[in-house]
């Protein structure tokens, strides 16, 4: 295993699109366990394999413990909104509000090319949104907004 450099958000690499994955072998293991010693040592919650330099639909969260990959995801649902602030491991300014869905569905893979569907909501939603946005060469950055005066607002840390 290996940490691996972070593409900032300077770099046009971290704009392209991401290639579905083919094969289920031990060179995408060895990427995701890279991809983990990354995210761990950056102390991230999410990582895509763009960020790291793979243009392939691969992405991992790690939210209070709960650790899942996610191989050719597809976000299949999604109701509702919430407005958390975000950042990125590749962006160096500071977090910013951005407008998700509050939950969601999402069908992907695993390492060994078994197929799961996940529901979840609220900061994993967000996170498997955010994750799902580099895949397609988007970044938070480019859906900041400013919420609207009905919702709470996070503490300013």
């Amino acid at each position: 295993m290996a940490i691996r450099e972070v593409v900032p958000y300077t770099d046009n690499f971290i704009r392209k699109k991401s290639k579905p994955v083919k094969a289920f072998d031990e060179k995408l293991w060895e990427l995701l366990d890279d991809m983990w010693e990354t995210l761990d040592a950056k102390l991230g919650a999410g990582l895509s394999a763009v960020q790291v330099g793979v243009l392939k639909r691969v992405f991992i969260i790690n939210i209070n413990g709960m650790k899942i990959e996610f191989i050719n995801p597809e976000i299949t649902s999604a109701s509702g909104e919430q407005y958390k602030k975000e950042g990125c491991l590749s962006v160096t300014q500071p977090f910013n509000y951005v407008k998700r869905p509050m939950k969601i569905s999402v069908k992907a893979f695993d390492r060994y090319g078994n197929q799961f569907t996940l529901s979840c909501e609220d900061w994993t939603a967000v996170c498997v949104c955010h994750e799902s946005d580099h895949l397609e060469g988007v970044l938070y950055i480019d859906k900041i907004c400013t919420p609207p005066k009905w919702v709470e607002l996070e503490d300013e840390d």
